[in-house]
């Protein structure tokens, strides 16, 4: 973090400081007030922010949260024995000097704050969609990282807790600052991006991703676009023009509008300036395209799986021209580009030939579809040859009235999408079952009658006992389910079921 004094922060976050052994406001050994002039106030924090006293160093400062489960301010302790200098908590603690103010998470926020308005020259860069955030801000990270120092979240830290900690992490030579913006509600974006205002703003898609909690796309949509009406005059809104909603985005921000698309024409008045042109997939479903700007071309082959990741990597593109890189840079950057976060297609080739595809992070209907369209590409090896291909589907959370309709649809895609296998995992999912039976027996597009084998188990050691019985060389199977019906446990352990295990780069 950029280095702060104790004092420096109970002005940013309008806290006290409390001192332990004091004896003025209380008895000697217990934490009091400190007085004006007091030496706590210039401890200097320059160690890593936390909110986990196990990722405590030197100079840490220490976020202490109550949750459902736990109080952090009884690990107090524990941060200090890292290395933390101070907590920021709601009560004073015995451990350390601890900056108490009344509502934690707002005043982290405010530190935040106070931390990147101590940084000159840094751009922001926000993004946000119903999927690929997380994709889309690894791609970003790593492509940025060529011209100059970024920092970018770690896994999924994209709300109220996750957005301060990213921006804890810059440093006095930061230049780019990628911030990742989920929201639940109206509202949250916005407040978010009082935390870290963007620069540059990257709106992905508007899908049915926690559309019970918001009841319906237009109120998703509203949310998305509280990103780009943060934008200042002098901003760049980065929109795919190529999705639902987000176009008309255009008309809520003063910022200048970059569209992408992965087609040179869609549909409407507003056309992309970036796009791509002549993508391919080969065998393991990666793409490969020419990416086409307004300042010149270049051949672009990425490491990652699923054509839906060329929209994530336009967006990207978009933004790192405004950043200053040159195509020729962002085209060698994306090509290079690895897997950051976990669980999201992640592909592994075990040595007995069976593939593994664990994106299992998170679903949505949106995310379903791409999965089982990357899953369909890979059903043909590089021989000509079938591969018998497996949907190990789970729930869908927090999709509300559409939840039973949705799982039927993903079930019925997956058959007609030619897949062979599709099991069902767990009761919830049973209307994925339901939407591949009522499909089968109907015409694939070549005339052919698609017969796929349904199968429901009860849990996730069901399935693992499924198919590691079944699964023979040449197999790929697809294990995906909204993150905490735990099928991404499921992937690590079938991922791991043959001698060793290979992750296709």
């Amino acid at each position: 973090m950029i280095a702060l004094t104790l004092g420096e922060i109970v002005e940013a976050v309008s806290g006290r400081l409390h001192v332990p052994g004091a004896t003025s406001g209380g008895s000697a050994g217990e934490p009091a007030e400190a007085t004006a002039g007091d030496a706590a106030y210039g401890i200097v924090v320059d160690g890593p922010v936390v909110t986990d006293s196990r990722e405590a160093g030197p100079g840490s400062l220490y976020i202490a949260r109550i949750g459902e489960h736990a109080d952090g301010h009884a690990y107090a302790a524990a941060a200090r024995a890292s290395g933390a200098v101070a907590v920021l908590g709601s009560r004073p603690v015995p451990e350390l000097p601890c900056i108490v103010v009344q509502d934690v998470q707002t005043a982290f926020g405010r530190l935040a704050r106070a931390v990147l308005e101590q940084a000159d020259a840094i751009t922001v860069i926000g993004i946000t969609g119903s999927s690929g955030k997380t994709s889309t801000k690894d791609l970003l990270g790593q492509v940025l990282a060529a011209a100059g120092e970024t920092v970018a979240p770690v896994g999924s830290y994209n709300g109220e807790i996750g957005v301060p900690l990213t921006v804890c992490r810059i440093t006095p030579t930061t230049r780019f600052l990628v911030v990742e913006l989920g929201a639940r509600g109206l509202g949250h974006i916005a407040y978010l991006t009082q935390i870290a205002p963007p620069r540059i703003g990257v709106v992905l898609n508007v899908g049915t991703a926690h559309v019970g909690e918001f009841g319906s796309r237009e109120n998703i949509a509203r949310a998305k676009g509280e990103l780009v009406e943060a934008l200042p005059a002098e901003g760049v809104a980065v929109l795919n023009l190529a999705t639902d909603f987000v176009p008309e985005m255009a008309d809520r921000t003063r910022a200048r509008v970059v569209g992408v698309s992965e087609t040179e024409h869609v549909t409407g008045q507003r056309q992309p300036q970036v796009f791509a042109r002549g993508t391919v997939l080969d065998g393991a479903g990666r793409p490969s395209f020419e990416l086409v700007t307004p300042h010149g071309s270049a051949p672009v082959r990425l490491r990652l799986h699923g054509r839906h990741q060329v929209g994530n990597a336009l967006a990207v593109a978009a933004a790192a021209i405004e950043c200053g890189l040159t195509v020729r840079q962002i085209a060698r950057e994306l090509s290079a580009a690895t897997l950051v976060s976990r669980w999201r297609m992640e592909v592994t080739d075990r040595p007995d030939g069976v593939r593994i595809i664990n994106d299992a992070y998170n679903a949505n209907p949106d995310s379903m579809s791409s999965a089982l369209h990357a899953l369909a590409t890979m059903a043909t090896d590089a021989h000509g040859q079938h591969r018998r291909t497996w949907a190990v589907l789970g729930q869908m959370l927090e999709l509300g009235d559409d939840a039973d309709a949705a799982h039927l649809g993903v079930g019925a895609e997956a058959v007609h999408l030619g897949t062979d296998v599709v099991v069902a995992v767990g009761d919830a999912a049973g209307q994925i079952a339901a939407g591949a039976r009522s499909a089968a027996g109907s015409q694939s597009a070549d005339g052919h009658v698609l017969d796929p084998e349904v199968q429901t188990v009860p849990d996730v050691d069901a399935a693992y006992a499924l198919l590691a019985e079944n699964l023979r060389p040449g197999d790929v199977v697809l294990i995906k389910s909204s993150n905490a019906t735990g099928l991404r446990w499921l992937g690590d352990r079938v991922a791991g079921s043959g001698t060793g295990r290979q992750d296709v780069s």
